[in-house]
């Protein structure tokens, strides 16, 4: 049973009370300067790769408005001018005029060059940023205002996939170190000043911006990884925004300081399908035959997110109406094996999960162990296929607003995050399928056909579909609220 925050027996609540101790430092208190308050943000996972554009720190960056990309996504997923100005296609080879008069936060100039050096070292490192899984790409300086960009096989989705914050066009002087360092070297209206490890970072407005200066003089962020400490802030005016409020607190706060999105965000059991127990294809339908979704939805998330039908939810509204009933395997009868499921605490809902799945796998035959830790040290054994099954919240198209690049990172023998261990000849196929169809009716139709080849061999049951809370202080305006996780302060933010 869960107990409200303001129920919390006297240690929990003093621990709440610690987490929150310093949470904002007098410098970034969001007192008002000449120019108004700085803004305070709560965020959920600390930094895991030093904000390296190249790993997932890279949307921390983009919701921060300090790193921008050649080409933005407008909310159907169609590719709009950003650090590009235009761009067109002519076979495997995409060319891009490079807006002028841009100057990164270090001083020097916006050129094709700078563009080159960021998509090269995105391209050529390892592992390759999401986005460009499958895909080998080259870019070239053609002239000092134009870009080509090159693939192996001709890509439509190209401007798309430049649209992920993995792809943010960065200073030269970000590149010069063994890792790639964001301080100083973006180009969006807030400059990156300070990052104090895992803690804490903090923004300027950047006065010389090419587009609409921001209403804010700056931003303070603390990382907060415990949910109740996240909520306690809201509720303490410690916090301007606060970023997925868990949906334990979200009863518990003012209703008018919190906004629930419907997101493109999967809750998904992934089962491995290389060794162990789910090898065999029978153990993986008994347990997706065991999971009651409808129970977790109600019971753990408070009815705040959507039962699963698919990997595809209702945040992409067109998948429903092409997915067509999917063949699986019987589910065999489990006879007392022991299974480890992992998962994390960063997001506060996921070792629920575990406990509500955990009881309905042991009542269904399974014996079933439980390991729980904060992501960044979980990561690598997932991905090494350390677990015989781990719960993922996972966004389905937050790289290229487009679904064929998450299904292929996840479920491809050669996929960057097939925590599955998937290796699947007829997924495979289909998945290559999806990514060679062209933007639009042929690309969706091919898509959730891939999305069909992943859920009749059960290395994924899909669960819920979960919802965005975001909590608001009420004097915080213009606060975005972007199903993608790609925004959260903007230009156009500031607190009165």
């Amino acid at each position: 049973m869960r107990v409200p925050a303001r129920l919390l027996p006297l240690p929990a609540a003093a621990a709440a009370s610690v987490l929150l101790t310093g949470c904002f430092s007098s410098t970034g208190s969001g007192d008002a300067d000449a120019e108004g308050k700085r803004i305070r943000v709560a965020m959920m996972q600390p930094p895991r790769s030093g904000l390296s554009p190249l790993s997932d720190d890279a949307f921390k960056l983009s919701r921060w408005s300090t790193a921008e990309t050649l080409v933005k996504l407008d909310r159907r997923g169609d590719a709009r001018p950003a650090l590009a100005t235009e761009w067109e296609q002519s076979g495997k080879t995409w060319t891009f005029t490079i807006r002028d008069g841009i100057t990164f936060h270090d001083g020097t100039k916006l050129t094709a060059e700078a563009v080159v050096n960021s998509l090269t070292r995105a391209a050529t490192s390892a592992p390759k940023p999401r986005i460009l899984d499958g895909v080998e790409l080259t870019a070239k300086a053609e002239a000092s205002d134009t870009v080509t960009v090159t693939t192996a096989t001709e890509d439509p989705l190209v401007p798309q996939r430049l649209s992920s914050p993995q792809l943010s066009i960065l200073a030269v002087k970000a590149y010069e170190g063994k890792t790639v360092d964001p301080v100083g070297a973006g180009t969006g209206p807030f400059e990156l000043t300070d990052v104090n490890g895992t803690s804490s970072a903090s923004l300027d407005r950047f006065e010389d911006y090419w587009g609409e200066r921001a209403k804010a003089p700056g931003i303070d962020v603390r990382f907060v990884p415990d949910g109740t400490a996240r909520a306690a802030a809201l509720r303490s005016g410690e916090a301007d925004i606060v970023e997925a409020v868990p949906v334990s607190q979200a009863a518990v706060l003012d209703q008018d300081l919190i906004t629930e999105v419907p997101m493109p965000r999967t809750n998904t059991l992934y089962l491995n399908t290389e060794k162990g127990v789910f090898k065999d294809a029978s153990m993986r339908a008994a347990a997706r035959a065991a999971i009651d979704a409808e129970s977790i939805v109600k019971g753990v998330y408070e009815g705040r997110a959507d039962v699963a039908e698919g990997l595809l939810g209702p945040a992409l509204p067109w998948a429903a109406g092409l997915r067509e009933p999917v063949s699986r395997v019987k589910a065999g009868k489990p006879s007392g094996q022991t299974v480890t499921i992992g998962t994390f605490t960063d997001r506060a809902e996921l070792p629920e999960v575990a406990a509500a799945l955990q009881q309905q796998l042991q009542k269904a035959g399974f014996k079933v162990k439980l390991d729980v830790r904060e992501y960044a040290n979980i990561e690598s054994d997932a991905l090494a296929g350390t677990f015989d099954a781990f719960i993922l919240s996972r966004a389905t198209v937050l790289d290229s607003g487009d679904p064929a690049a998450y299904l292929y990172s996840d479920f491809a023998s050669d996929g960057s995050f097939n925590i599955s261990q998937l290796a699947d000849a007829t997924v495979d196929k289909a998945l290559r399928k999806a990514g060679e169809r062209p933007a639009g009716d042929a690309r969706r139709t091919a898509a959730v056909a891939a999305e069909a080849a992943v859920l009749s061999t059960d290395a994924a049951v899909p669960m819920l579909h979960e919802r965005v809370i975001q909590g608001d202080a009420a004097d915080v305006v213009g606060a975005a609220h972007d199903p993608r996780e790609r925004e959260l302060v903007t230009a156009d933010t500031y607190v009165r």
